[in-house]
């Protein structure tokens, strides 16, 4: 079994770290440990791709999109960019908003975290909240946010489309705005080289599977990789539902319960678990919580 180390040096020698832990461990889709490993050894590279003029005048664009499109559905008092990364999308996206707005933003990896922190103050974005986090047991309320994105987050997730939505649809009040790699909308080259790498497919067709209302799903006009193509799919949640505000917005990941922040620490008296802080980034994936029932006491 290869260590993190190992992987690192491979990494650094120009291998897909994905495609080299699906062969060595014998899987034939992404696992969480492996879509981790391969995004957390990513670390830096797309912010390192912002010093390339065209990339950056690219991520421009895309990112005013976003914010046109979300400014076109409604007048949003919170977005969250589900899997945020390094934050260069999400900076744009709240520069092109030009408003004061509740920002928050999750990863799975601490390291990526911890970069778009960085980013976002080297932008002057001082409105956004940060957390590690995991798409399938999103660490945020039900009806928490006015309108939850994603930018190619779901891709790599092939095979849990299903439980994705249904955990994005779950915290967004309003609308739901994917940005995802268009496989139906795609010609055969692109398909085979999604296929090969495991990525998301049908998210339309499987958000109407589980009953959510697509209002349109088409090509993003901005594209980095012709044969990664970005479509985008809006999903409104039901007025009765978009009527509902949670009362607390951070939540833990196993019982979207409340959060208390008690030394340094985020606490759920639900669930008798903390979850730490490291680098002040809360951890907020269910595995980084520590079962301590007496937590409480210690500040009795």
């Amino acid at each position: 079994m290869l260590t993190a180390r190992e992987l690192k040096d491979r990494y650094a020698a120009g291998e897909n770290i994905g495609e080299l832990l699906r062969k060595v461990r014998g899987e034939t889709r992404n696992t969480p440990e492996i879509i981790e490993l391969s995004y957390d050894l990513q670390t830096g590279s797309y912010i390192l791709a912002m010093q390339d003029p065209a990339m950056r005048e690219h991520k421009r664009l895309y990112a005013t999109e976003i914010a046109r499109v979300i400014l076109s559905l409604c007048d949003p008092r919170s977005v969250l960019e589900a899997g945020c990364g390094e934050a260069t999308t999400p900076s744009g996206v709240l520069a092109a908003m030009g408003r004061d707005i509740q920002a928050f933003g999750f990863d799975i990896s601490w390291s990526r975290v911890a970069w778009a922190v960085r980013w976002l103050a080297a932008e002057q974005v001082e409105q956004a909240t940060l957390c590690t986090g995991s798409l399938l047991q999103i660490p945020f309320a039900d009806d928490s946010i006015d309108v939850v994105y994603t930018s190619h987050s779901i891709e790599p997730n092939g095979g849990n489309e299903a439980s994705i939505l249904l955990e994005l649809f779950r915290v967004t009040r309003r609308f739901l705005v994917l940005l995802e790699p268009g496989y139906e909308l795609s010609g055969p080259e692109a398909r085979q080289r999604m296929d090969h790498h495991g990525y998301c497919r049908n998210l339309k067709g499987v958000a109407e599977s589980l009953g959510d209302s697509v209002l349109a799903h088409e090509p993003f006009p901005h594209i980095a990789n012709p044969l990664n193509p970005t479509a985008i799919a809006i999903i409104a949640k039901s007025q009765s539902a978009g009527s509902r505000q949670s009362s607390f917005v951070l939540a833990c990941p196993k019982t979207k319960s409340p959060l208390d922040d008690l030394g340094g620490a985020l606490f759920s008296a639900e669930a008798l678990t903390v979850y730490p802080g490291i680098g002040g980034i809360a951890c907020l994936r269910a595995e980084n919580g520590i079962l301590a029932s007496k937590y409480l006491d210690m500040f009795a």
